[in-house]
């Protein structure tokens, strides 16, 4: 469970920050132990380094307000700061407030979070996945004109209690980043346009830019692919991948 400590990090003494990223490599093994095997300890150097300074910009340089933000990006993407399916974390951030007070604010956020969206032991969470797996191998058929109410039916039916949860408003938000997001990349199909916006809403809106997820970016950028087409079905495939690659640890009973 997520814990908030208030002993002090000397930010300034390079050898403390070193110590500490270490530290912070052991718990999100322990925290996030099915991201940070497939990630990799460099990656997740990576990753930590990022979180750390984005956590910096926001006030927070306390040992454990830090060691929140960085819980926070393993359940919720690495720009969780920004994303609309969680205002309420974002409004807190850009508060002015002590950062011990504010990160117990977050975590208050987080424990409803986990209660009314995530279940028991995550169990919403896996049966979501599941879902998603299942979008990924099933061709799905939009329209241009009704493209925002289908997919928000299709969102909601992978996982409704997190659409419950952030209501219409937001997820209409995030459809709409996800679609500005695909065509950024060139993608011309709904289908291409649709997985980008389920990805977006698993793993985050920023989960193009993530050192969590490099399997999406990488794919995204990769310079060999010229075809946005191809692309499209690539990032595809690296799904479909990557959650059976989940979802079979799920089933043996691995810690996610």
């Amino acid at each position: 469970m997520l814990k908030i400590r208030s002993t002090q990090m000397n930010v300034f003494d390079e050898a403390a920050l070193r110590c500490f990223e270490d530290d912070m490599v052991v718990h999100s093994e322990e925290f996030s132990p099915r991201l940070c095997e497939v990630i990799g300890e460099a990656q997740l150097r990576v990753a930590l380094r990022q979180a750390m300074k984005r956590a910096d910009a926001y006030g927070f340089t306390n040992r454990g307000p830090i060691r929140l933000y960085i819980e926070l990006m393993f359940l919720y993407g690495s720009h969780f700061d920004s994303d609309p399916q969680y205002p309420a974390l974002g409004r807190i951030l850009n508060l002015s407030g002590e950062q011990m007070l504010r990160a117990e604010q977050m975590y208050d956020q987080v424990l409803d979070y986990q209660e009314k969206v995530s279940g028991p032991e995550g169990v919403n969470v896996h049966k979501a996945l599941e879902a998603l797996s299942h979008f990924a191998r099933q061709p799905s058929t939009f329209s241009e004109n009704g493209f925002a109410s289908e997919i928000c039916r299709e969102l909601t039916r992978i996982f409704p209690q997190k659409a419950a949860y952030i209501g219409d408003e937001m997820l209409q938000a995030l459809i709409a980043e996800g679609r500005t997001e695909a065509q950024r990349y060139g993608f011309t199909s709904l289908r291409g346009e649709a997985l980008l916006v389920a990805l977006m809403y698993a793993f985050g809106h920023g989960c193009t830019d993530d050192p969590i997820y490099p399997w999406i970016s990488q794919t995204l950028r990769d310079p060999r692919i010229t075809d946005s087409t191809a692309r499209a079905r690539r990032l595809e495939r690296k799904a479909k991948t990557w959650l059976d690659h989940v979802l079979v640890r799920l089933k043996r009973g691995t810690p996610t």
